[in-house]
């Protein structure tokens, strides 16, 4: 069957300032965009170092700076662009040839079959859909996974609004890609190796919203109303299907952890969460991972850009401070960059994020539940309730620091040359039994620490009071602050790069991704310290991993390191 092009929806509201403007609360084509050429692709070597977060209204070729929203549909098919080439690999575009028919079961619930055919092949989506009673047409939530993602079904019954599920495993097998799954049998130039499934998933929940078009006469779905939801990995199947399908009002992103809402650049400052190289590479294109590290300076684009692509429709994230690995100062920094976006546009009040605590992972408290409903209430609905949302724990966090370049063609930290470096040596401290003092001619000062061959521990930290296991290093703090710690260590393979470290009498961080065959510098842990003496504690969690010296600096660039000095603790 052949597809035809549909004519952009726009809706008109008042500008913040005062101003008559059109600006769409929805589109009903999948990418505006399409027409525009994608930019450039530099390899890693000829990337640009952009310590602090990348500037969304910046092009790609750095000849152009607009905060206009005329120029953002050009601007946001960039960022489209960069984030499949680097990260999740080709989303494609929408096929022609795709069938839909809808099976009712009764007059409230029924099956949405969705058939499309690329070169030959064909992939089968079968979605349950849950109706209110009554005509239609109905506003409608495309569940990750099943109806209504993790959000209590009651916000969209007690509404009338219809409830659609995408079932990601009848386009690629959640957690066993395979190069036979539908997707890939569609797509052979596409392949687990180059692309996520995160590509391929956002192209699923795209084809599902081809169906709900073509069965519009007896399907009674209004499709100037559709948003998408879910949570954990879910939440980032989500996010990302909202940012690349602009035919979906509302996007809501519950607690999506690295990868989601959260920034690699920010997330690299915080230990043992789900950074760009320790997240699962089933979701993204294997070679995003040469950006793990401190490569990741190098990423021309990061994930409040990708947030950011859904402006100027509505997207409501959400974190959860009881699990560590989501990462959630980083997705609060994230979150507080992408709303500059929505400002910028006069339109702030369709961004809002919702970081909490004291709840199961995916569950949504009663103190939440409000906010969700606002967003569903305004973007759904049409109601005029208020969605200026911008719930979180971090009074303290200094946000600006990470986007006040923007503008000024100059990508620096305001802080930058207020530097404190601190250099120490391992074997310098107080090495226990179960390590041994290594040498090496390459390594700073000759000599490593490595714990003894058989010596793994990756669930929890060795006993911290038993000093066999555990390399101490005292340091003095004389200017109180936020601190990184980074490391030069060898990590040899995938399974021998990582180590628990702890400051003080703090509790234990696993330390991983440190790999490199050679000598390499990258993230070890950050803390904020007061003046005084302090100690880093350092257990073994991999054997096979070396370190060799310890950089303490309140610099979050990626050079920081250069030119290395000798470690202060070896005197």
């Amino acid at each position: 069957m052949k597809i035809h092009r549909l004519i952009p929806f726009l809706g008109i509201i008042i500008l913040s300032n005062g101003a008559m403007a059109q600006l769409p609360l929805v589109y009903n084509v999948e990418n505006t965009g399409a027409k525009f050429k994608a930019p450039v692709f530099p390899a890693l070597e000829n990337l640009r170092v952009i310590d602090p977060l990348t500037d969304p209204f910046l092009q790609s070729d750095g000849k152009k700076r607009s905060t206009k929203f005329g120029d953002w549909e050009r601007r946001r098919n960039e960022i489209g662009a960069e984030f499949q080439h680097y990260e999740i690999g080709i989303k494609p575009s929408r096929p022609e040839n795709i069938t839909a028919t809808y099976v009712d079961s009764t007059t409230t619930a029924g099956k949405l079959i969705v058939t499309i055919t690329v070169n030959g092949k064909s992939l089968t989506l079968t979605s349950m859909v849950s109706l209110p009673a009554g005509d239609g047409p109905f506003p409608a939530v495309i569940g990750m996974n099943s109806l209504n993602g993790s959000i209590p079904a009651d916000i969209f019954t007690s509404r009338n609004i219809a409830r659609i599920s995408f079932v990601h495993n009848q386009v690629t097998v959640y957690n066993r890609p395979q190069n036979t799954d539908p997707f890939f049998q569609l797509y052979p130039d596409q392949n687990i190796e180059n692309t996520g499934q995160y590509a391929a998933w956002a192209w699923g929940v795209s084809r599902v919203i081809d169906g709900l078009e073509l069965v519009k006469s007896k399907l009674p779905i209004d499709l100037k109303h559709l948003a998408v939801t879910g949570c954990s990995y879910a939440g980032k199947m989500a996010l990302i299907s909202g940012a690349f399908d602009e035919r979906i009002a509302l996007t809501i992103a519950q607690e999506s952890g690295g990868g989601g809402a959260t920034a690699w650049r920010v997330s690299e400052t915080l230990g043992d969460v789900e950074r760009l190289g320790a997240t699962s590479y089933q979701w993204f294109k294997d070679d995003m991972m040469q950006f793990a590290g401190l490569n990741v300076s190098k990423l021309p684009l990061d994930h409040h850009e990708l947030m950011a692509m859904v402006a100027p429709r509505a997207l409501l994230v959400t974190g959860n401070t009881d699990y560590f690995w989501l990462a959630n100062p980083s997705n609060y920094v994230a979150s507080r960059a992408a709303h500059e976006v929505w400002k910028t546009f006069g339109a702030g009040d369709r961004f809002g994020f919702y970081i909490d605590g004291k709840h199961p992972h995916c569950n949504v408290p009663a103190t939440e539940k409000p906010y969700i409903e606002a967003f569903v209430d305004k973007f759904l609905l049409g109601k005029n309730v208020n969605t200026d949302v911008t719930i979180n724990p971090y009074p303290d966090v200094n946000y600006q620091r990470w986007f006040n370049w923007w503008g000024t063609k100059n990508p620096v930290f305001p802080d930058k040359e207020k530097l404190v470096k601190i250099w120490l040596e391992a074997e310098c401290g107080t090495v226990g039994e179960n390590w041994i003092t290594g040498e090496d001619a390459t390594a700073s000062g000759g000599k490593y620490v490595t714990v003894k061959a058989g010596l793994n521990n990756t669930r929890t930290a060795p006993a911290a009071d038993t000093a066999s296991n555990i390399v101490v290093i005292p340091f003095i703090i004389e200017t109180p602050g936020f601190y990184n710690f980074l490391a030069k260590a060898i990590g040899p393979t995938g399974s021998d790069d990582s180590y628990w470290v702890k400051i003080d009498d703090a509790p234990y961080v696993g330390a991983a991704g440190l790999l490199g065959t050679t000598w390499k510098w990258n993230r070890f842990h950050s803390a904020t310290l007061t003046a005084g003496q302090h100690k880093l504690v350092i257990a073994y969690r991999e054997d096979g991993a070396k370190l060799d010296k310890i950089l303490i600096t309140t610099s979050n660039t990626s050079d920081v390191m250069s030119p290395e000095a000798g470690g202060t603790n070896c005197n």
